[in-house]
């Protein structure tokens, strides 16, 4: 007989008996027949995809197998396609978040690493104090033994050192006749930068001993450090006797618009050591200036603007801060107030004052004040500026003054022209305050 042929059984019921319900379980396997054949189906599935060429044909019909599973596990299951398919889609983010988490948190770990490296390579700046303590402990010793061994300089180097502020020439002739003394300020030389451009603004002040009651001035010669000055003046009613007791200051100064002027230097003339009956012409060094602030700071110093609008005829003053105010009251202070009186042919127009202020010597005001001037008088009128110590007791005293206008002089009559020159617009200078007369004593 020829042998009987052995059919393998295709499915899972003939390897349950041919029998067995779809829904009950294997006892040998634990699991329900229908999973067995889904099983058993996605090995031949995957089997015959690897063994066949990856054609069309192969793929049509691995398309409709995937089709038959998925018809299979949802008659097992009872879900639908779309929510397997929604299954599907949810399970795959949720691998993409973890995912994502996964190599966020990495990252975040390779910065935290590269910040602590950052942190190892920044400077510290208590070890950089230490650091350089080391090293000034160190210096220290050095810079001690080139102290030690330095020379010390000579008597005359520092002289020289100390004698930097340039030379003055003038000329002296005195007339018995007269009893006047003809004063030439000739030229100076070598003078001291005293200006941000490495210039100076110099000008000349010139004034007898003890008494200052007439003081000339020179013309301000603008950023030269060896101006040539050639003016000449005169001072009447000079006897011989009285002149040998007396001592001539030339006063160099240096000219600033919006600030105190800065003193160079002086030179001193006791005329009792020269002789007169000769005409003297000479070279003179400057010497330093004796006290603070020099011989005509003893008052002190004022701060205003002028302004002048020809066409309203109208001038303004703003008197805006005094320092170093002459001391006053017993308790070392002052209590200053500014008079402002507009004069003509030595009669009092207009006068005005500013507030007073309390227990100090370098009073702040700011205020402003206007007086009708005509452009037709503004050439004929003086502008008279008093600094003035209250005394609620007694009679207020004067500290000192400055007077403007048409005759005046020096730094004042520059003020006024420069005021003049720029109509409607304010000008503001420092003054030093001059002697105040007797006359103006009375408030």
């Amino acid at each position: 007989m020829p042998p009987m042929k052995r059919e393998t059984p295709d499915t899972a019921e003939s390897l349950t008996g041919g029998n067995v319900p779809s829904n009950t379980q294997n006892p040998a396997l634990g699991m329900p027949s229908t999973t067995l054949r889904i099983v058993a189906t996605s090995e031949e599935l995957l089997t015959e995809a690897i063994s066949e060429a990856p054609t069309e044909s192969t793929a049509a019909k691995f398309e409709t197998k995937l089709e038959n599973v998925g018809k299979e596990i949802t008659a097992a299951t009872g879900i639908p396609t779309w929510g397997l398919v929604a299954i599907l889609i949810g399970v795959g983010v949720i691998v993409l978040g973890v995912c994502f988490c996964c190599i966020r948190r990495c990252f975040r770990k390779r910065r935290s690493k590269d910040g602590k490296k950052g942190l190892k390579g920044a400077v510290d700046l208590k070890s950089v104090q230490l650091l350089g303590g080391t090293y000034k402990d160190k210096v220290q010793p050095d810079m001690e033994e080139l102290t030690d061994n330095a020379e010390e300089p000579d008597e005359a180097e520092s002289k020289q050192s100390e004698v930097k502020l340039g030379k003055l020439q003038y000329k002296l002739e005195y007339d018995f006749n007269s009893n006047s003394l003809a004063v030439t300020v000739i030229k100076a030389e070598e003078l001291p930068a005293l200006d941000m451009g490495g210039t100076s603004d110099p000008y000349v002040k010139v004034y007898l001993l003890p008494d200052k009651k007439k003081k000339f001035e020179t013309k301000v010669h603008r950023k030269t450090l060896n101006p040539e000055f050639n003016e000449t003046f005169t001072f009447k009613g000079v006897p011989y006797a009285d002149a040998m007791n007396k001592t001539l200051v030339f006063a160099i100064f240096d000219f600033d618009r919006f600030s105190k002027h800065d003193q160079i230097g002086e030179v001193k003339v006791p005329l009792c050591q020269i002789d007169l009956a000769q005409t003297i012409e000479e070279w003179r060094e400057l010497q330093s200036v004796e006290g603070e602030g020099g011989q005509d700071n003893k008052l002190g110093d004022i701060c205003f603007s002028l302004r002048y609008v020809p066409t309203a005829g109208k001038l303004t003053v703003v008197i805006l801060e005094a320092k170093n105010l002459k001391k006053m009251d017993v308790g070392g202070l002052s209590d200053p107030y500014v008079k402002i009186a507009l004069m003509q042919n030595g009669k009092r127009l207009k006068k005005k004052k500013t507030s007073i202020k309390k227990c100090t010597l370098n009073p702040y005001y700011n205020e402003s004040f206007t007086f009708e001037v005509p452009f037709e008088q503004i050439q004929k009128v003086n502008l008279m500026v008093t600094v003035v110590d209250y005394d609620r007791i007694g009679t207020s005293e004067p500290i000192g003054k400055v007077i403007l206008g048409y005759n005046a002089s020096g730094t004042e009559l520059r003020h006024w022209s420069d005021m003049l020159a720029s109509p409607r617009r304010p000008i503001a200078q420092w003054h030093t305050l001059k002697d105040p007369e007797d006359g103006d004593k009375k408030d």
